[in-house]
């Protein structure tokens, strides 16, 4: 088990699509292990995906509040209702956006033994999953914000640093 970097806002592997999990080999084993131990070295984290340690497979783990989740070829099957607030990415360190996601969604995922599971999540979890699943489709929280703040002092980032991060925004991005 050994803590992994975390791959930052810049490098184009953050907007490419995550691969499907064929089976659990024990290479697959070794990444959700080492994406544990990562996630849980990190201050101020709730979850990561593989493609943030620079691994295009479809792999997230989260911890919210309530113990580790793993999740294997997540999807989610059905949202429902609104909630508006803050984000972070271990990806774009210091940096804080207002985000709008579902209040609740449903997700289809696998176990390591291969089985299937399907789950409900509200608030916060809702947001995180929605997140972190985002990353395996190439997504960024920046894709969906307007303004974006300082994690350190809560102040809205000048337009000059604030742009500098926006550029990399999906939209800009795929036309550079």
């Amino acid at each position: 088990m050994a803590e992994r970097s975390i791959v930052l806002l810049g490098n184009p592997i953050l907007r490419d699509r995550s691969r499907k999990v064929t089976s659990m080999t024990p290479q697959t084993e070794t990444i959700l292990q080492d994406m544990k131990h990562t996630l849980y070295a990190k201050k101020g984290r709730a979850g990561l995906s593989a493609v943030q340690i620079g691994v295009l497979q479809r792999l997230v783990v989260l911890d919210c509040g309530s113990g580790l989740v793993e999740l294997i070829n997540p999807e989610i099957v059905d949202v429902s209702g609104v909630q508006i607030g803050p984000e972070a990415c271990l990806s774009i360190p210091g940096v804080i956006g207002i985000v709008s996601r579902a209040r609740s969604v449903k997700v289809r995922t696998e176990t390591r033994s291969g089985g299937k599971h399907v789950f409900e999540a509200e608030d916060f979890f809702a947001r995180c999953l929605q997140h972190e699943l985002d990353h395996l489709e190439g997504i960024l929280f920046i894709d969906h914000v307007e303004a974006l703040y300082s994690a350190k002092t809560g102040k809205q980032l000048r337009p000059k640093d604030a742009n500098a991060i926006l550029a990399y925004r999906r939209d800009v991005y795929r036309q550079a």
